[in-house]
């Protein structure tokens, strides 16, 4: 097996994520061809495909909610998600045992059980906690309005309908094992297209699935083989190309919980285990990051009308005006008017 370096994973990944140059294609067809966008923030989707698709308006994607050719509901790592209409069908009956694992957990165990003695107390009140178990269930689409790009950290009430009255269709559920490996063999495939090459244990990592090496095993003729830098066995589809390693990445402002740090176990081919600190300091927290070359230099923050930004070392002249001209570019999108940068000290251009 031909061993590949972590240059060479980064690069393939921005390739596949539509980060080493930006696409004319149309939204859904980018959020199909990166399964699913996580959500939990609804105007987060809207930067992750603004820095992925040219001349992208927050208008197109809030319409693609509204024709419900896109939704928005809990998916992979029982989180909020963005999905086109059809792979949600498809996927959240595949995904269902993880989303019933998390509602089982003790966390929604113990604090449902709270949330219906309220209930007693007082009919006709809503439960937080209970209303989320019963959305991880129970297939519920949100309302358009609820994934609309609005007030950052302010939202109302979530409206939510269940999946099959929203899309006009039926869950799509396979009804026998060899269905349901099927199903797990045509995830395996889109999240190489989009992740790739991986290893098992990044696939598992993404979507909360277990036993995928018994489904990768069986697609043996139909996948390539790779070494990874630490000796990990990797897989990807046979036809997947793989970029110039030496291609270079421009910079990137990426949403918290990006698709492209979130999209394997092992992260190393996008940040350092230093660095990662950083962005994930606590549990279920994945700050905004910047891509410096495909790799996280930094984070960054919108509060008071200022994009902050915050590098984790010093930036050379040339990539200093970069960072500077992406986030000037993104200013508007995100309804700020000015950016700051937290580095005052510069290396020499290179």
């Amino acid at each position: 097996m031909n061993t590949l370096s972590l240059r060479t994973l980064n690069r393939a990944l921005m390739h596949r994520q539509f980060l080493l140059a930006r696409t004319d294609r149309a939204p859904v067809e980018v959020i199909g061809r990166l399964v699913a966008l996580q959500a939990q923030e609804p105007n987060w989707p809207y930067v992750g495909l603004r820095s992925r698709i040219h001349g992208f308006t927050q208008s197109e994607l809030t319409a693609l909610l509204e024709d419900r050719q896109v939704v928005r509901s809990g998916l992979l790592r029982s989180t909020q998600h963005l999905a086109a209409a059809d792979d949600f069908r498809r996927l959240r009956p595949l995904l269902q045992p993880v989303l019933d694992r998390t509602a089982g957990s003790p966390h929604f165990t113990r604090n449902s059980t709270e949330a219906r003695r309220l209930a007693e107390r007082h009919p006709g009140r809503d439960g937080r906690i209970l209303a989320g178990e019963f959305e991880l269930r129970t297939p519920l689409v949100h309302g358009a309005a609820t994934g609309a790009w609005g007030s950052w950290g302010n939202r109302s009430a979530v409206s939510v309908t269940p999946a099959e009255a929203w899309l006009g269709k039926p869950m799509v559920t396979a009804a026998t094992a060899a269905g349901i490996k099927d199903s797990a063999k045509e995830l395996i495939r889109r999240y190489l297209a989009a992740f790739g090459p991986a290893g098992v244990k990044d696939v598992q990592a993404w979507c909360g699935l277990t036993r995928l090496g018994e489904v990768v095993a069986d697609m043996h003729a139909e996948l390539r083989r790779y070494c990874g830098p630490d000796g990990v066995e990797l897989i990807d589809l046979a036809d997947a190309e793989l970029p110039d390693p030496e291609t270079r990445a421009p910079v990137r402002l990426l949403p918290a919980f990006d698709n492209a740090l979130l999209g394997h176990a092992d992260r190393t081919r996008v940040v350092s285990d230093e660095d990662r600190k950083r962005v994930m300091p606590g549990q279920a927290q994945v700050r905004p990051t910047f891509r410096v070359d495909g790799r996280v230099h930094g984070t960054w923050s919108l509060g008071a009308g200022t994009l902050r930004l915050t590098p984790f070392r010093p930036l050379c002249a040339t990539d200093r005006a970069a960072l500077h001209q992406e986030a000037d570019r993104l200013l508007p999108f995100v309804g700020g008017t000015t950016v700051s940068c937290s580095d005052t000290a510069a290396t020499p251009s290179s």
